[in-house]
């Protein structure tokens, strides 16, 4: 695939951002820290390619207790980068994305569209349509909802957030 030369520039300006200080929060009513597959998957990805981990944590999918920890992570200015796994389904505790996506400034389509066809594509088929993964900015920050599985997260993490995530807050923050 060949990458347009405005692509190129921008991510190459991106490389000031090559170290992203990240937060990652499991949302789960089932997982204990020990666990915790997905959310020590993401710390160790983001660690293991150079970036700091300079939050985490684990809450039931209880929206208040959820929201709160965001609002707080998003008044921090030594975070560039909150990921959220877990509660991204249809079930009737799956509530992750009504607590998300009010607080983006702008929300990112294409996320969620690009981690649903390679769900599709690579893992699970037509069952890609239960996911509600999305992504956007909130307060200068990119906020990344993700499902609960560790592979769902291991996909997100490889194909498109470590691929375009410092291209992303580069535009975010010009």
């Amino acid at each position: 695939m060949t990458v347009p030369d405005g692509t190129q520039a921008h991510r190459a300006d991106a490389r000031r951002f090559t170290v992203l200080r990240a937060a990652v929060l499991t949302v789960s009513d089932s997982r204990t820290l020990e666990t915790d597959e997905s959310g020590r998957y993401l710390r160790e990805a983001l660690s293991a390619a150079g970036h700091a981990v300079v939050g985490s944590d684990l809450l039931p999918n209880d929206e208040p207790r959820v929201l709160a920890r965001l609002i707080e992570w998003l008044g921090r200015d030594d975070l560039d980068l909150i990921i959220v796994t877990g509660g991204t389904g249809l079930g009737s505790r799956d509530r992750t994305i009504e607590v998300v996506r009010p607080l983006f400034d702008k929300e990112m389509p294409g996320f969620g569209e690009l981690f649903r066809m390679l769900s599709f594509q690579e893992q699970v088929g037509a069952a890609a349509i239960l996911s509600r993964a999305t992504a956007g900015s909130a307060r200068g920050k990119l906020l990344v909802s993700l499902p609960g599985s560790k592979a769902a997260c291991q996909l997100a993490m490889e194909r498109i957030i470590m691929a375009e995530g410092a291209h992303a807050l580069r535009e975010l923050r010009r």
